[in-house]
């Protein structure tokens, strides 16, 4: 009797560890008006990824397809702001329509993946995307630069969102 109870209290122990450990679930925006989102937008930093190495200068071009979903246009430059240039075409559809702000994108068929719009600049100068497991990150602006304290700013936010902020890294842009 006293190993089963000794057992059971562990066991509520290390579930109890679990979940104080575990992050709550990642909001996002209230709401995102599509047609303001649309555009041109720089990465400027990210949590890095196995696809993107070696890119710099990545912009993100976002506009409506005829059948209501959004083409996304992901350029960069191969390891110097004068490389040579990659691009992907993909599709990107909204799956909460209450915010818009949880959306798909699918670069390469059957694969899609989660992007969600975390922060929003109101006027639309700068935003953050992030994933539901917290493995994806980017800050996007309209512009390739963006004010120091704005960007520690949402370094600070993403810590508190429960991502790893040592594992974000800028971005080369050009100034």
């Amino acid at each position: 009797m006293r190993i089963c109870l000794s057992l059971v209290v562990s066991v509520l122990a290390a579930v109890a560890a679990v979940s104080a450990a575990a992050p709550k679930p990642l909001e996002v925006v209230p709401r995102v008006d599509i047609a303001r989102y649309l555009g041109t937008w720089y990465e400027i930093a990210t949590i890095p990824q196995r696809f993107q190495k070696g890119c710099v200068g990545v912009t993100a071009h976002y506009s409506l397809r005829n059948d209501g979903a959004l083409e996304v246009v992901n350029v960069c430059r191969k390891n110097t702001l004068n490389g040579p240039e990659r691009s992907i075409r993909g599709k990107a559809w909204i799956v909460d329509r209450t915010t818009n702000a949880k959306l798909k994108v699918r670069f390469f068929w059957p694969f899609a993946g989660a992007y969600w719009i975390i922060e929003l600049d109101p006027d639309y100068r700068w935003a953050v995307v992030g994933h539901p497991d917290r493995s994806y990150y980017w800050i996007l602006s309209r512009t390739p630069q963006m004010d120091p304290a704005v960007y520690d700013d949402l370094i600070r936010r993403a810590a508190a969102k429960g991502y790893d902020a040592s594992r974000i890294k800028k971005t080369l842009q050009p100034s």
